[in-house]
């Protein structure tokens, strides 16, 4: 496995609508395998390709399967691989949270996503597969598949700031 650099702005891939991915051969296990690692070594909990450079719909996931295993801290994390993933369900409820992303170092922001949301696509071996996925779970696939469309989390925040800029403001009050 490999270590890939992740891309970062201005690099115009990462506004790109990726392509969708039709070839399931040993560079593309590879590549899944390279992603899963650069997204830990990052660390991350999703990776999409164009975030590696490669305009392609493929995104890696680790994160609790669970919301209430967020909790425990021996719970273990599940890796997902979705090529091709689209979002074909949404909850009507929706969530305020603070994202950042690896391809935007030192900026965060507020971004409203679904609560609630289910992930097609395939998995690593061409097969149909399906996420259901609700919190910090359905934040990250939102996030990840926003990348495939070329659209960043700044695109959709209410607010974006430098995590360190906000401590020394409200050390000044």
């Amino acid at each position: 496995m490999t270590l890939r650099k992740i891309v970062t702005l201005p690099d115009p891939v990462l506004k790109r609508k990726a392509r969708p991915i039709s070839k399931f051969d040993k560079d593309l296990q590879t590549l899944i395998d390279d992603m899963i690692e650069t997204m830990r070594e990052a660390p991350g909990v999703g990776l999409a390709a164009p975030q590696i450079g490669l305009s392609e719909r493929l995104i890696v996931v680790e994160y609790y399967e669970r919301e209430e295993d967020e909790e425990k801290e021996d719970a273990p994390k599940k890796v997902w691989a979705v090529i091709n993933p689209e979002i074909v369900k949404a909850s009507e409820e929706t969530t305020m949270g603070v994202e950042g992303c690896l391809s935007i170092p030192g900026l965060v922001g507020e971004v409203e996503r679904h609560a609630e949301v289910q992930v097609r696509g395939l998995n690593r071996h061409g097969k149909p597969m399906k996420v259901k996925a609700k919190g910090w779970l359905a934040r990250i696939f939102q996030h990840e598949v926003d990348h495939l469309n070329g659209i960043l989390f700044p695109d959709r925040a209410t607010r974006v700031w430098q995590p360190k800029q906000e401590v020394e403001e409200q050390q000044e009050f």
